[in-house]
């Protein structure tokens, strides 16, 4: 009996006529001979109050007691929609990440998951039973509830899939699939059929937020397939496969965007070893993490060097490196949180020359400058003024859509 694993996003059980129509689209799979096991999120807006809540009533939560909370979001919607499976006829039962055998490392908020013990899984299957788990949940080896971040629940899904050896994992969520832009921005772009895991976890990684680049990452790795749909129409969607990709004459396959993007720079750092890490090596033991990192050409062996964080951590970045600074000798430490990324992606991109420059010429065109770049083997990224991002989006679809339809 084929088994698949589906996974239902936050938007997809907001409500209770919601949970009824997912679980009709669980049970039709079911009808078809199908072993299903379900991955759900928290519904709606949950997870946001319930971290409103938590810091309502404590100004510094533990980050255990944390995690412990916010896993009941996945609990309630699981549970819910077991329950309205129950009410249609069906054999459900749900089960939390920890009872599914989810098993992680102990960084509360941001887990890795380390093994997948699907034992209790396999047991219900065999009885017949429809499995709900609840997803962006696990469990350490000392028995505390972890959370795995934002987006955990398509890693969860992925993770089991592969765990059980399933076919495909659908992630269901409010979209038709993956898009050569936000149609949000570009109401011109168009739904991909397929895309390579290297292009979409580049895409993932870099602001499109259809699917979390920690599960492309595990469907890469494992060769398990998967397809991105929408739970609110029968859109075929877009599968994301570990093979080359279909259309290898399509160059640029997508514009992503991202907001969440900050500077740091440290001023007049004297240009010797061992300066790179005495900044970057406390960064990442406080659980800061670095994306791009630029050191100016040396002049009397005096340089500046600037990299990026996430908005959220920019404060918490100032108050690493401002004493590092003055420890190294360093001139100042300034920062910028006006900033955001845009880039153009495509495996096509490594073997034919000259994208830079069609490139930065459309942003040029438009008075967008580019403060700091950042490239692949299949992306390249500006990062420039926030309030310009949207407008570079549509520019440089603009640009390469009539490549990319070819």
């Amino acid at each position: 009996m084929p088994l698949i694993v589906q996974k239902y996003g936050g938007s997809s059980v907001a409500n209770a006529e919601r949970i009824k129509n997912v679980a009709r689209r669980i049970a039709q799979a079911k009808d078809k001979g199908n072993q299903v096991v379900v991955v759900v999120s928290a519904m709606g807006d949950s997870t946001d109050e319930l971290i409103k809540l938590a810091y309502q009533v404590s100004q510094h939560p533990s980050d255990r007691e944390l995690d412990v909370l916010l896993s009941t979001g996945e609990m309630v919607s699981s549970t819910l929609l077991a329950m309205a499976l129950h009410g249609m006829g069906y054999n459900a039962i749900s089960l939390s990440g920890a009872q599914a055998g989810i098993q992680t490392d102990t960084a509360y908020s941001q887990a890795r998951i380390r093994q997948v013990e699907s034992k209790r899984v396999v047991k219900e299957l065999e009885k017949g039973n429809i499995v709900i788990v609840a997803g962006f949940q696990g469990i350490t080896e000392a028995m505390d509830i972890t959370t795995l971040g934002r987006g955990g629940s398509d890693t969860t899904a992925v993770a089991l899939a592969a765990s059980l050896g399933a076919e495909v994992c659908q992630i269901y969520t409010d979209v038709d699939g993956v898009y050569s832009a936000d149609p949000r921005l570009v109401p011109e772009a168009y739904q991909l059929t397929e895309i390579g895991c290297e292009e979409m976890l580049e895409m993932a990684s870099y602001g499109a937020k259809v699917v979390h680049p920690r599960a492309v990452e595990l469907g890469e790795l494992f060769n398990i397939p998967i397809l991105v749909a929408s739970s609110f129409t029968d859109s075929p969607g877009t599968l994301i496969h570990g093979g080359v990709s279909m259309e290898v004459r399509n160059k640029v396959r997508s514009i992503a965007y991202n907001l969440d993007v900050a500077k740091v720079t440290v001023v007049g750092v004297p240009d010797r070893p061992g300066i790179a890490a005495a900044i970057f090596q406390p960064l990442a033991a406080a659980g800061i993490s670095v994306d791009t990192i630029v050191q100016n050409a040396s002049i009397n062996n005096i340089t500046d060097l600037t990299f990026t964080v996430t908005k959220d951590q920019l404060n918490r970045a100032m108050q690493v490196a401002e004493p590092i600074a003055r420890s190294i000798g360093a001139r100042e430490c300034t920062s910028d949180s006006r900033l955001g990324e845009v880039s153009i992606i495509g495996t096509g991109i490594k073997s034919t020359p000259g994208y830079a420059a069609r490139m930065f010429g459309a942003l040029s065109e438009q008075g967008i400058n580019i403060q700091l770049i950042t490239t692949s083997d299949i992306r390249i990224t500006c990062i420039i003024n926030e309030a310009q991002v949207k407008d570079a989006v549509r520019i440089l679809h603009r640009v390469f859509e009539p490549e990319a339809k070819k």
